[in-house]
């Protein structure tokens, strides 16, 4: 199975990492070549003191790019970077993030929807976790299916048609490579909406969710450290630091966090381990080089959720407002009639003793950025990723009606994964007949190696729904499946400011996408129809304006376009499943505003999004041609400082996603709503600073989630909720502990009603559903010096 060969991306690797050893071995001819004006500085500035923000209302990123020049300065050097204390507003619209736009463009300068929540936020709001941040996001619900963790739902997409990027860089569909991540070690989380291949390639017909990790910043050291602990004796810790070392022009950062989250199913937890660091050194005005390497460790013992039991059977025990609908088992098809949760089972554990998920992953990434003349810039970054994943659980349980027990059964699978790749732009600003223009040339490419063993069989057996005895996997044959996936893609992207308030941009991205895929049995023989290869040569783009109307107004439009595998997963991709493109466009438009001396911020943008040959999930891993996939809605987000003391954010998405053409032998799911999919969700929060001589600070959040579906059927809804928490946490004055700059202590209540809800279904499981975490109590505290 590994006979198959991919030779030209490795060439092309090859000549990328020559280009970045040419520029480092001749050193002194280039720098001969370029004028003596510098490039706008790099460094990413660290976190400022708490926002007077709001999940909404995001930190200010720090900036490492300068805006076009206007005609008639002196010089074509790019601007200096403003610091981020000038930059920060109520909705962080004066963020820059780099996933979505590679023109050094803040947030209200780009034709569409992007949200940066800042480590700030993370901080103040009690984020754990990425799958917590995307809580906060405008219109984005997050699940923890152990199955595809950090799972997403944004615009109507969900899973795989959202990308996942850590630094920009894409690893692979979410649902095979995605992780619970701990927020600890994070700079920011960014958002871009609606279909976005012109920025991350293959698979983001939903748009694309990007991890930035924490920076190093040119100045004097500073420490960090952070702990916390829950009701159910759960904990987090987290050290970092960063700063200039005594080398002139060299600045690093070092972050190293450990967490063990414990679930409230009997016997599951998650434990993380993340340890990162990067080294920043300006060999001169005009060159800095940079490296960074990274580990994470996640080690879960897995809750899969509880199963749907008849109303009937659970009698007094079963509960209103988590799951409704009549349901027709999909793995033993015993009709279970009206179902519901039964409430025994809200922290019953159903996977076996000796259950297992667990990831390793490094990273390491190395560039530089060289001024090669006053208007032309060459960035390059390198980057090797490596991963081993195990899952190795019982993962089905099915209430059977015909014996009244759980029926379940067990499932393995690995991955060994491989990816080295190179990303190069050139940025070159210039004055084309009177405007301002700035154009960006992206050439980067991929070599990916992934080795699938899996299970060949799958034991299972019948438990009782209360008190089961959980057991053990039992006998494992293994077989295998691999995949070899090269990448090359060419991009432009251009923005032309035709006078001082008005600006075009747009973009388009040519790319190649080989895959060689082979499969084997247990005894090792190939399967029918493998090895075999195909390819693809998606063309995306986007074309948009913004328009400042007024100081602080400014209202935009784009229309923006996407592709990706039609069915769903590269990785698994069989030689009889469908081997063409499914295709996304999007039209939105909108307007973001900060005004009020940039006390207050809104934005607003409506959307319509249409997705072609869809291919939609099934139970027991099957997929069913879905036809069309639409999707319409409107998002609207404000956050205001009425006063000093008081800081008021809300935000909502209302959403209208469904399927058209989606037929099959039998029936009919048109006009269903994808799973996991809500029509409307809402954040709102309020917080009242106190300035007594200890400072405290008061605040409660609150969100509201519609109605769902776990399946395309739409038969069972996994009901609406809203839920809340409250916050009070006192900055100790430095009086008090001298060691340190800053000291704050929280305490927090999560979920204060204790609301019982649905929180996600997965639609390759159907038989159970994932229920969200009850009342709990945390205390953290944090110091910086």
């Amino acid at each position: 199975m590994y006979s198959l060969r991919i030779v030209r991306p490795r060439r092309f690797l090859l000549a990328s990492a020559a280009l970045t050893s040419f520029v480092a071995i001749d050193m002194p001819a280039a720098l001969a070549q370029q004028a003596r004006e510098p490039l706008p500085p790099v460094e990413v500035s660290a976190p400022q003191s708490r926002r007077q923000s709001s999940p909404a209302g995001r930190d200010a990123q720090s900036s490492r790019r300068a805006a076009a020049r206007r005609p008639g300065t002196a010089s074509a050097v790019p601007k200096p970077v403003v610091p981020t204390t000038a930059a920060q507003t109520p909705l962080n619209t004066n963020a820059v993030a780099e996933s979505a736009s590679r023109l050094g463009l803040t947030v209200r300068e780009t034709p569409a929807t992007v949200e940066v929540i800042s480590a700030a936020t993370m901080r103040e709001q009690g984020y754990r976790t990425v799958s917590d941040v995307a809580q906060g996001a405008v219109g984005v619900t997050a699940g923890d299916n152990p199955a595809e963790p950090s799972a997403f739902s944004m615009r109507g997409f969900t899973n795989s048609q959202i990308n996942t990027l850590y630094n920009g860089i894409k690893i692979g569909p979410q649902n095979m490579t995605s992780r619970i991540m701990d927020t600890a070690n994070l700079e920011a989380v960014e958002f871009l909406k609606g279909p976005a291949s012109l920025m991350s390639g293959e698979g983001a017909a939903g748009g694309a969710i990007n991890f930035v990790t924490k920076q190093p910043h040119t100045g004097p050291i500073r420490n960090e450290a952070d702990f916390s602990w829950d009701s159910l004796n759960s904990f987090r810790a987290h050290y970092g630091s960063g700063g200039s070392t005594n080398v002139q022009g060299l600045d690093y950062r070092f972050d190293v966090s450990r967490s063990s989250l414990n679930g409230f199913a009997d016997d599951t937890n998650t434990k993380t381990l993340d340890v990162s660091g990067q080294l920043n050194y300006r060999i001169s005005d005009s060159l800095k080089v940079w490296g960074a390497i990274e580990y994470r460790e996640d080690r879960s013992k897995a809750y899969w959720g509880a199963p749907l039991v008849p109303i009937a059977f659970s009698g007094s025990h079963a509960t209103t407002g988590i799951v409704s609908g009549n349901y027709v088992s999909n793995y033993n098809k015993t009709d279970l009639g009206a179902v519901t949760i039964d409430d025994r089972t809200f922290n019953t554990n159903y996977n076996v003793l000796d259950n297992r998920n667990v990831a390793k992953e490094v990273w390491l990434r190395g560039g530089f950025e060289l001024n090669l003349a006053p208007d032309l810039t060459l960035k390059s970054q390198a980057y090797a990723y490596g991963a081993e994943r195990t899952w190795f659980n019982n993962e089905i349980e099915a209430f059977n009606s015909g014996t009244n027990m759980v029926d379940r059964e067990r499932f393995y699978v690995a991955h060994s994964q491989r990816l080295v790749g190179n990303v190069t732009d050139l940025i070159w600003d210039a004055n084309i007949a009177g405007f301002d223009n700035r154009l960006v040339t992206t050439l980067s490419s991929s070599y990916l190696d992934f080795v699938r063993p899996g299970a060949a069989n799958f034991p299972g057996d019948s438990i009782p729904l209360v008190d089961p005895p959980r057991g053990y996997y039992g006998l494992l044959t293994i077989q295998q499946q691999t995949a070899r996936i090269d990448n090359e893609a060419l991009s432009f992207e251009d923005r032309l400011k035709l006078t001082r308030t008005f600006a075009l941009v747009g973009g388009l991205r040519v790319e190649h996408i080989g895959l060689d895929r082979n499969s084997t049995d247990k005894f090792g023989l190939e399967k029918a129809n493998f090895p075999f290869s195909q390819s693809w040569v998606p063309t995306t783009g986007r074309i948009g304006y913004t328009w400042e109307a007024v100081p602080g107004l400014t209202f935009f439009s784009q229309y923006a376009t996407g592709a990706d595998i039609s069915a769903n997963n590269i990785f698994l991709l069989n030689p009889t499943d469908p081997l063409n493109l499914t295709t996304a466009r999007t039209y939105e438009t909108g307007v973001k505003h900060l005004f009020w001396d940039n006390r207050a911020e809104w934005s607003f943008s409506a959307y319509d999004i249409l997705r072609k040959n869809v291919y939609a999930a099934a139970g027991g891993m099957q997929l069913n041609l879905a036809g069309r996939q639409e999707s319409k809605g409107v998002e609207l987000a404000a956050s205001v400082r009425p006063i000093g003391p008081l800081r008021l954010w809300g935000n909502i998405a209302y959403v209208d996603a469904r399927y058209a053409d989606f037929n099959f032998v039998g029936g009919s799911f048109s006009g269903n709503t994808p799973p996991n999919v809500p029509r409307v969700v809402a954040n709102a929060g309020a917080s009242y600073r106190f300035f007594t001589p200890w400072p405290v600070e008061v605040g409660v959040t609150g969100r509201h989630v519609g109605d769902r579906y776990n399946t395309d059927a739409n038969v069972v809804t996994m009901k609406a909720y809203t839920v809340a928490d409250v916050y009070a946490f006192v900055d100790i004055p430095k009086t008090v502990f001298n060691a340190v700059d800053q000291a704050r202590l929280t305490f927090r209540v999560r979920n204060i009603a204790d609301k019982r809800y649905a929180i996600w279904g997965d639609p390759f499981y159907p038989d159970q559903i994932l229920l969200g975490a009850p009342r709990t109590y945390e205390l953290s505290a944090a110091f910086k010096w």
